[in-house]
């Protein structure tokens, strides 16, 4: 691969880091909104042309009103109304699509033109195939609230959402790797401060899974206050449920406690490795980093906090939803900086 080849490629990954955040936004506000069950069809191709007229808008709003969210919810909804739910469904899948485009399109320019190492191609078929996956995986997800109850499954919620974060994942790691090797002092960085990055990553990783369970049981409605549950510091139901197992995802206690303990860890560890990055003989990289990964962690819990006291409004739900994106992308860059020591002085750990 030409530099010229290497740098196209990785403007391809920036550019699907960018549409998956940008769809994680939209659809977080389809959530919150309650619009993800408007669309009652999965059409690829032909769901791309929206109603353009009165009798079209009235037949798609007849085959809505056969299914659960609107004889259960939504009864004696107006066409108006609908037609609001509707738009954000469909920006929604628009979105999928566009990301469908942006990346089929260069793909087949680079195959073509044999732009791709063997390395390349197997991490874009890898993306092709999370991609297709992520598509289907919504669709399963909006089938679970058309059956009986109008709610999706939180487990094909959580799911959905971990792929997304996958994908926007591979897309940052695939697009740094992509970067020229700087040259200079080569450090010997801490293999500790990798190691208790990895497990800050890890348990990232499950706190976007309860945050998922959090907003698939609408959890973030109860237990208002903070740091307390009320006058619990762990409520007593938390374990009503019977086989214990059960309450981790379906106790709506018990999942927001969770999603508490969880973000207050991290908060922990993320004061821990900021310290460690900037008091242990710190380069200017890493100083940097370390920085950024704890005011992106600081910011993130207090939009958690201040959206489950007021109550999940939309914006702090999204922004909160965001967040979790950047701070994601931000620990990866500064596993990927340790990974390729990248850095101008030594650790000890």
């Amino acid at each position: 691969m030409t530099s010229a080849d290497r740098k196209y490629i990785r403007l391809w990954y920036w550019s699907g880091a960018l549409l998956v955040f940008i769809i994680l936004v939209i659809g977080g506000i389809t959530r919150l909104t309650q619009s993800g069950l408007s669309m009652v069809e999965w059409r690829p191709i032909m769901g791309i042309i929206p109603p353009l007229t009165e009798e079209a808008w009235q037949k798609v709003f007849d085959q809505y009103r056969q299914f659960p969210e609107y004889q259960q919810l939504n009864r004696g909804m107006e066409l108006s109304e609908f037609k609001f739910i509707f738009f954000w469904e469909y920006l929604h899948r628009m979105a999928g699509r566009l990301i469908g485009l942006v990346f089929l399109i260069p793909f087949t320019w680079f195959v073509v033109k044999r732009k791709f190492s063997s390395r390349q191609l197997v991490r874009a078929l890898t993306l092709l195939a999370l991609g297709l996956g992520q598509a289907l995986m919504g669709w399963y997800m909006v089938q679970s609230g058309l059956i009986d109850q109008p709610y999706v499954s939180p487990y094909r919620l959580a799911a959905h959402l971990v792929l997304a974060f996958i994908i926007f994942g591979c897309c940052i790691w695939f697009a740094l790797d992509l970067y020229p090797e700087r040259r200079g002092i080569r450090m010997k960085h801490s293999p500790y401060l990798k190691r208790i990055l990895a497990v800050f990553i890890g348990i990232l990783i499950l706190q976007v899974i309860w945050g998922a369970f959090v907003a698939g049981h609408h959890a973030g409605h109860v237990y208002n206050t903070f740091p307390k549950m009320n006058q619990f510091w762990i409520p007593p139901e938390t374990w009503m449920l019977e086989p214990l197992i059960r309450n981790f995802f379906e106790n709506v206690a018990a999942v927001q406690w969770i999603h508490r303990v969880l973000g207050t860890l991290l908060g922990v560890m993320g004061i821990y490795i900021w310290a460690k990055a900037f008091f242990s003989e710190p380069s200017r990289r890493l100083t940097w980093w370390g920085v950024v990964l704890l005011a992106v962690l600081l910011l993130q819990y207090l939009l958690g906090v201040y959206t489950l006291l007021y109550h999940v409004p939309l914006v702090l739900a999204v922004l909160h939803q965001a967040m979790a994106l950047v701070l994601f992308g931000v620990a990866l860059a500064l596993y990927h900086t340790l990974r390729k020591g990248e850095l101008s002085a030594s650790l000890r750990p």
